[in-house]
């Protein structure tokens, strides 16, 4: 009995036992499920934190800061201080300096009250009889595009929204009424010699607001509009969308062409990019996107007419631009106010993409591709130029010109490249004759080329890069007519004011100033790299080389030397070289920089960074952050909050 019992108690205890151990086990997986989910509820709220934009970061928490409007400077107070609870966005809108960036040309009136509106709630009217007009169906059609765009870069403000306001005093909110006239060009694009002016009356009428747009063209009523957005923006303490209870401005850019140059050949960005490039550069009234497609390093346009050069010349399958691609980028940059500069560069700045002559049976189209020492035949590897004695390359040239003007729809404007020829690798193939005059052949021969390609007519304006071609003796016998010249050149150089002083219609680019690749040190070795310091927004916008006018050679003579020709410039644009850039950094490094250069050649106030311009400007990034860019910051933080204490 006693046995059967021991052996009955350690069948109870072993029992017991396993099922202790059970139970051990059973909390152990429960507390590990339970820190588990801990763990995944800590990251999913710390992802969502760190997507959620910043003045909402904190809704439900009190306010810290009021800012208060006191001569004329919104000064930052601690919101237990007073009983006036403002944000900094309203108290910088109502607070004296206008906000509006590039600063207006002509007289500005802005109120300094403000009410709530929705997205929803603005309407385009075009069509009430004696109030509204439209040119053309095709300008009608792009207003309300534009116009739908325009809607929707508020509705993205718009959807920043979250929780419950701390200001109730705002009241309901304002439908908007848009009646726009366009009493002037019935072509939608941008051309050369497009009235981009714009005249915005805003207005309270009864319970809603009368925005009244006049322009003379498609672009300079989109302009308008936005002009009209920036009357609108996010007040995290009322969280609502607020507008200017009434404005009128009157406006024109001092300068037609104003531009921004991507190179996507040293490295490929996407349409996406690109995309977000236009609508950057629509938010700061750039007109001209450069967009430089190709270079010895890729050709990534895929052309329906030399599918060939794309084939043999982009990097990968993934790293092509089709036409279908294109076309959407040209139909969203005119919706924009903004033309497509399509450059296929040549004759230099080729490679591989065009290496399949000898097998199609065209013989050698270029010559020197990846030739060794890089060092002796071009700037930076690989080296490559065109075949200027192939007739075959002025052949595919036409088919290249033809398709770029057909899908950009530019047919006045044109940009051949035509910069950095090597004269060694010419002379070597064509020891009878100077390389010089073979590029000047060539040059010739391509603007043929393109008049062909443009339906018999040459565009009005064909630019080519600066280089030895536009020093004297040269210059002199390129048509002055018909060809202008994009300087990139230093502005002190003496070849850079010899185009000006020759009368070329031109375009500035200078390396000292508007290059955005600058100051990152050279990829190739330890140096500084080829265009020295940084240019720093400050910079760029102080740049004024056009005010040095009258300072030319003529001038410089003395009594009785011949008048200096006047300068004809058209514009600027900044370059952005991609040999150290590529999509992730894209944002940071041209913005809010390229706006700063877009307020120079809107507006070329005399003065320079004055300190109304660094708030401006900060207002204008915090636009852009709120459309989904990631501008580079102008100062800390602080500084937004203080900016008067800043400068």
């Amino acid at each position: 009995m006693n046995t059967w019992r021991e052996a009955l108690g350690r069948s109870a205890s072993a029992q017991f036992s396993r099922v202790g151990r059970l139970r051990r086990a059973l909390v152990a997986l429960a507390a590990a499920a339970c820190t588990a989910a801990a763990l995944l509820y800590w990251r999913q709220q710390t992802n969502e934190m760190a997507h959620r934009p910043l003045h909402n970061t904190y809704a439900d928490l009190e306010p810290q800061w009021t800012w208060i409007c006191r001569n004329d400077r919104c000064q930052r107070l601690l919101a237990s201080e007073t009983n006036l609870l403002q944000s900094l966005q309203t108290c910088n809108m109502l607070c004296a300096s206008t906000q509006l960036w590039p600063q207006p040309t002509g007289p500005v009136s802005l109120a300094t009250a403000a009410v709530p509106i929705r997205a929803h709630d603005l309407i385009m009217l075009l069509f009430l009889p004696q109030i509204m007009h439209s040119p053309s169906d095709d300008v009608t059609e792009h207003l309300n595009d534009a116009f739908r765009l325009m809607r929707e870069d508020i509705r993205i403000l718009e959807k920043t929204v979250s929780g419950e306001a701390r200001r109730s005093d705002v009241g309901a909110p304002r439908s908007v009424h848009v009646r726009v006239s366009v009493n002037g060009s019935a072509d939608p694009r941008l051309r050369l010699h497009t009235d981009e002016s714009y005249r915005l009356a805003l207005r309270p009428v009864g319970a809603a607001l009368v925005a009244d747009v006049s322009a003379y063209s498609f672009p300079g009523a989109r302009h308008a509009f936005e002009t009209l957005s920036q009357l609108v923006w996010l007040d995290p303490y009322a969280n609502s969308l607020l507008i200017l209870e009434a404005a009128t401005v009157e406006d024109a850019p001092r300068f037609n062409f104003r531009g921004f140059l991507l190179d996507t050949a040293r490295n490929y960005f996407p349409i996406g990019d690109i995309m977000r490039t236009i609508d950057a550069m629509a938010a700061c009234k750039l007109n001209t996107f450069h967009w430089h497609v190709s270079d010895s390093q890729s050709f990534p346009l895929r052309l329906n007419s030399v599918p060939q050069l794309a084939q043999h010349g982009a990097y990968g399958p993934g790293a092509v631009y089709t036409m279908d691609e294109v076309k959407a980028v040209v139909r969203r940059a005119r919706l924009r106010g903004i033309r497509v500069l399509l450059e296929v560069d040549a004759p230099s700045h080729v490679g591989r993409a065009w290496g399949w002559g000898p097998a199609a049976g065209l013989g050698h189209l270029a010559f020197c591709v990846e030739v060794e020492p890089w060092s002796a035949y071009c700037g930076e590897p690989p080296c490559g130029q065109l075949n200027p004695r192939n007739p075959h390359v002025y052949d595919i040239l036409e088919r290249i010109y033809a398709e770029i003007i057909q899908v950009t729809g530019v047919d006045d404007l044109f940009h051949l490249g035509g910069d950095e020829v090597s004269e060694r690798c010419w002379a070597e193939h064509f020891n009878d004759t100077d390389p010089m005059e073979l590029w000047l052949e060539f040059t010739q021969k391509a603007l043929q080329s393109l008049e062909r390609a443009n339906g018999g007519k040459p565009p009005e304006l064909t630019l080519l890069w600066s280089s030895r071609l536009t020093r004297s003796p040269y210059l002199e016998r390129l048509d002055l007519k018909r060809v202008g010249v994009q300087v990139w050149g230093a502005s002190q150089w003496p070849e850079s004011r010899a185009v000006l002083d020759a009368g070329f219609r031109s375009v500035l680019s200078h390396v000292n100033a508007w290059y955005l690749d600058c100051g990152f040190g050279s990829w190739r070795d330890s140096s500084d790299g080829h265009c020295g310091p940084y240019r720093s927004w400050q910079q760029i916008y102080e740049h004024r080389p056009w005010a040095e006018e009258g300072g030319g050679a003529g001038a410089a003579a003395g009594a009785g030397a011949p008048a200096a020709v006047p300068w004809r410039v058209e514009g600027g644009a900044a370059c952005q070289w991609a040999e150290q850039l590529d999509p992730g950094g894209l944002d940071a490094r041209v913005w809010p920089r390229a706006a700063a250069l877009a307020e120079r050649l809107w507006a070329d106030r005399a003065e320079g960074a004055a300190a109304d311009v660094y708030l401006r400007l900060a207002t204008q990034r915090a636009r852009l952050l709120a459309r989904g860019l990631r501008p580079a910051p102008l100062w800390p933080r602080w500084c937004d909050h203080n900016p008067h204490a800043c400068l």
